[in-house]
């Protein structure tokens, strides 16, 4: 999701830098044979019509001998005059060299163009000033290389209080630069969130006046030491590979990323998760449909698709993760290890899944605040307790009139049901599943944090009460046999509560499923 904030942030960059440096060319190739204060000044009065703004330029020489040279520095653009927000351009400094001989007809060829220092400010959607590109493509100008240090992309929050993204670009170099052409380019960058350093190159261009968002690009990158931590609820480092291509308002990416250290933090078991994805990005807005990603974690398998956008509720901010997960050949015991804080994991076994996935933008734990609803099926399940095993074998053995055959009975089958993640806790409807001679049903919640179980419902099983048991119990329990016996078998409410290393089950005689209750 923040490869694709950074990516358009660098493509503004290379728009704006070859905006300024072609507009100050232009003016100075037509006006050389006058005096520097006059260019200063006309320099000064081009920029500030161009961008509708208030421009301050501390310095500014031209040069004829032995060739052309422009040196400046402390250039400020300031839309429409205003002091109350950061200028929206400016530069410490800048320098353009040409021969003499490449000033003689058009187009205007210039050597190398360089800035130090450019820092431009973008201002949130809705406040930003629009330009009339309409002339800039007959702009007579060809530059041989810009080279930038030192530069920063800064996107400027709409609340005040709010800091703002900000993207320093080390180095950039473009080549060819004319608003009729490509231009290749060369840059690397840091990218804000997750923090991390990306090095790309490809070309730009030629800039579309009429339409930006069909000026045409195309490039590779590397994304090396992200650090997930920044986000709260995970943390590994990422590293990423692809290319991306297209216009600027559809860029096709693909792309492959690793992070050997994941980890989720209320689990605590760093797994190493690998992903290849292919997604479409609005370069305009930054907005992403992902299609699909596939992630393998372990033995299991993820594919997701979705998006990265606006929400269509207006009143929330930033942009919202919804995706269809699907997990078709996965193992129970490599997604426990996401979520489940003990070395021994409780569960193992073959797993089928689907899920809707919802991750709103917010400052909180990720576990708080990611939504699932989906549906699960695990077969050939087996706990790793032995205390549990033993108490499903039992239920298993009493299930069939078999209480002292110690041959009988057998672990979970069929374990599968419904699930709502919502604010840490995990809802459970229709959770079933079967051991020989038994089946059970239940609805619940489990804690992920506390890892408390609250689990209600019924044992259907083969046998009556009586046969669960032996000796002077099993005749006692003969009068309430009737109670419980439907159609041939005995239907038994029952509990399943404690902590999840240490569950205990028993009769629920007085519950009441307030839940279903409602529902009803």
């Amino acid at each position: 999701m923040t490869e694709t904030k950074t990516r358009p942030a660098s493509r503004t960059l290379l728009i704006v830098i070859s905006m300024v440096v072609i507009g100050v060319v232009v003016l100075v190739m037509t006006g050389m044979h006058l005096s520097n204060p006059y260019l200063h000044k006309k320099v000064v009065e081009m920029l500030s019509a161009k961008f509708h703004a208030e421009v301050e330029l501390k310095d500014f020489h031209v040069y004829l001998f032995p060739g052309v040279r422009i040196e400046g520095a402390g250039l400020a653009l300031r839309h429409e005059g205003r002091t109350d927000v950061p200028p929206l351009i400016s530069i410490g400094e800048f320098s353009a060299e040409a021969d003499i001989l490449g000033l003689i007809g058009k187009p205007w060829k210039v050597r190398q163009v360089k800035l130090k220092g450019l820092t431009i400010q973008i201002p949130p959607k809705g406040e930003r000033p629009k330009q009339d590109w309409s002339k800039a493509r007959n702009a007579p100008v060809l530059i041989g290389e810009i080279v930038s240090d030192d530069a920063e992309l800064r996107l400027l929050p709409k609340f005040a209080d709010k800091d703002p993204h900000v993207f320093p670009i080390h180095h950039l170099v473009m080549h060819s630069v004319g608003l009729d052409r490509p231009a290749s380019f060369t840059a690397q960058l840091t990218n804000a969130v997750p923090p991390g350093e990306i090095d790309t190159h490809g070309s730009f261009g030629p800039w579309s006046p009429d339409d930006p968002g069909q000026t045409p690009l195309a490039a590779e990158y590397t994304f090396d030491k992200a650090d997930l931590g920044v986000f709260k609820g995970i943390s590994g480092i990422l590293s990423s590979t692809g290319k991306f291509g297209g216009v600027l308002e559809k860029i096709e990416v693909e792309g492959k990323t690793s992070t050997p250290d994941f980890t989720v933090t209320i689990g605590g078991h760093p797994l190493d998760l690998e992903t290849v994805f292919s997604a479409t990005v609005d370069g305009t807005n930054g907005d992403t449909l992902l299609h699909p990603v596939t992630a393998h974690l372990l033995n299991t398998v993820i594919v997701a698709q979705g998006g990265v956008v606006k929400p269509q509720d207006k009143d929330k901010k930033g942009k919202e993760i919804t995706l269809d997960v699907t997990v078709e050949q996965g193992r129970i015991e490599d997604l426990l290890r996401l979520a489940v804080k003990s070395e021994k994991l409780p569960l193992t076994g073959a797993i089928k899944f689907r899920t809707k996935f919802d991750l709103p933008q917010g400052q909180g734990d990720i576990s708080d605040r990611l939504n699932l609803n989906g549906k699960f099926d695990v077969e050939q399940g087996q706990f790793t307790s032995p205390e549990v095993t033993a108490k499903i074998e039992t239920l298993s053995r009493k299930a069939q009139g078999q209480p002292e055959n110690k041959d009988a009975g057998s672990s979970v089958s069929q374990l599968k049901g419904n699930f709502v993640l919502d604010n840490g806790v995990i809802t459970f409807r229709e959770l079933t599943f079967s051991v020989p001679g038994a089946e059970v049903a239940l609805n619940g919640k489990y804690g992920l944090d506390k890892e408390n179980l609250d689990f209600h419902g019924k044992l259907i099983m083969q046998a009556k009460i009586s046969q669960t048991t032996t000796g002077v119990k099993s005749f006692l329990l003969k009068a309430v046999d009737p109670f419980f016996r439907n159609n041939g078998r005995t239907e038994v409410p029952i509990k399943i509560t404690g902590q999840r290393e240490h569950p205990s089950f028993g009769l629920d005689l007085g519950h009441k499923d307030t839940e279903k209750e409602k529902g009803e």
